[in-house]
């Protein structure tokens, strides 16, 4: 039995739930950007050591620890979420994102009051990173419960537009920064401006998702008194063999993604021996073509399906990555910029069909909770540690190539994971898979 719901929702009202989930995506993500474009900045300030690697490093493990918060994050949101419904969790979420973004900007270093600066950088980032478990997923869940069935992929690719242009904002301010203030400018307050952008466009981000409606497949559940009373409980009962699954294969998403967008800017510097405004300056131009390109791929993933997107994406980045590494390790400007749009197309594949199996795998009563666990996770495993690994491979084995054969490793354990996912392409997300799918039931919500 299907349903029509999503599919009377109006192309204006369509158009606000984007802007409305692409906004609090928007805030969320550049402030992630901000600090990997400024890593080597930030570590000046708040881990000052005579080995500016080890600096790095501990400011990448910052990065990484704030991760560690995001399933926790999830786990709290998504409950939340499923029990309370997406409009007023989605308002929590870009309320605390954007409060403690804010704060970083207004965060005293180390020279000020020594080792309270970085303990207080670590604190923050983990209220970030739990503000921001219950943000991706949740977001794509509003989105995805007002598409059409046909179009999901397509709609659903403009949450990736939010990241990449978010991305690519952040690149453009550190690019601003880098190419007009002095260095002493930038250590001194430089550095803060793009964290206190925050407040302004949260605040917008809120006042838009206020405004709208709830989900016409939570109102549908609300209306049929089927609201999961213990989400958590029944998504661990229920969906354990999907979240394996589409984990697997968000592995590979979140590693392409932070490879492609935080870790690349320092990569072009220490490998490529590029300037930092260069770097910024190859990745923006990197990240505004992974911007176009992700309605394309939207369509394309509504055209063949979910699980042929997958293989796509996989052997794109199986291809692709090491002579994208060698590129941008050439030292070249229009290398580097080949090299790095050459690991975009598959990010972006990558991307686009997440955000529409992270609805289309899991019911309307345990979807956020189900979705955000998923997606935390992975990206807690890979994406967030994607940086210190890379550095830390490089280190290792003295090898600038070797952050590459990682990245195969991990695709073809997401291949693997995304073609045990049956085809949801055109399912409605009123009949989504069980762990019974592999029979050919399907179960109403």
């Amino acid at each position: 039995m299907t349903s029509t719901t999503t599919e009377q929702v109006s192309p204006r009202t369509l158009r606000k739930v984007i802007v409305a989930a692409g906004i609090g995506n928007f805030v969320e993500w550049f402030d992630f950007a901000v600090y990997g474009f400024l890593a080597t900045t930030i570590a000046q300030q708040f881990f000052p050591s005579g080995d500016a690697s080890a600096a790095l490093l501990k400011t990448f493990a910052v990065f990484a620890v704030a991760f560690a918060f995001r399933p926790l994050g999830g786990i709290f949101f998504g409950m939340l979420g499923d029990r309370i419904g997406r409009k007023r969790t989605l308002a929590m979420t870009i309320l605390l994102m954007a409060g403690a973004t804010t704060l970083i900007g207004l965060l005293p270093t180390y020279a000020a009051i020594g080792v309270m600066a970085p303990i207080l950088l670590s604190l923050i980032r983990c209220a970030q990173g739990f503000s921001a478990g219950g943000e991706y997923a949740g977001a794509c869940a509003y989105l995805m419960e007002h598409a059409p069935s046909d179009k999901r992929a397509w709609y659903g690719s403009f949450i990736p537009v939010s990241t990449f242009s978010a991305f690519a904002a952040a690149a453009v301010v550190a690019y601003a920064l880098e190419a007009s203030l002095s260095a002493e400018a930038m250590g001194t307050w430089g550095w803060r401006l793009p964290f206190l952008i925050a407040a302004p466009l949260g605040l917008v981000g809120l006042y838009l998702r206020w405004k709208l409606d709830e989900t016409p497949a939570f109102q549908a559940v609300t209306q049929e008194h089927a609201v999961a009373h213990s989400p958590l409980k029944e998504t661990l009962r229920n969906h354990g063999g999907a979240i394996c699954c589409l984990g697997a294969f968000v592995s590979l998403t979140a590693l392409s993604f932070y490879m492609f967008t935080t870790y690349f800017a320092t990569y072009l510097q220490v490998a490529g021996g590029l300037s930092r405004a260069t770097a910024l300056l190859v990745s923006l131009i990197a990240l505004l073509f992974a911007a176009a390109i992700c309605p394309l791929a939207g369509l394309y993933s509504d055209w063949i399906g979910r699980r042929k997107t997958v293989m796509t994406a996989c052997a794109l980045l199986i291809v692709a990555v090491y002579p994208s590494f060698l590129m941008a390790s050439s030292g070249s400007f229009a290398a580097s910029i080949i090299g790095v749009m050459l690991l975009a197309i598959g990010a972006v594949l990558c991307g686009v069909v997440t955000a529409a199996l992270l609805s289309e795998s899991f019911p309307t009563r345990t979807r956020y909770t189900a979705s955000a666990i998923t997606y935390n996770m992975a990206y807690t495993l890979f994406g967030g540690t994607a940086p210190l690994v890379a550095t830390w491979l490089i280190s290792t084995t003295g090898s600038n190539l070797s952050p590459a054969f990682y990245l195969i490793a991990i695709a073809l354990l997401a291949l693997a994971g995304g073609l045990a996912l049956p085809e949801t392409s055109r399912i409605s997300l009123h009949d989504v898979p069980t762990e019974g799918k592999r029979a050919g039931r399907l179960q109403r919500v």
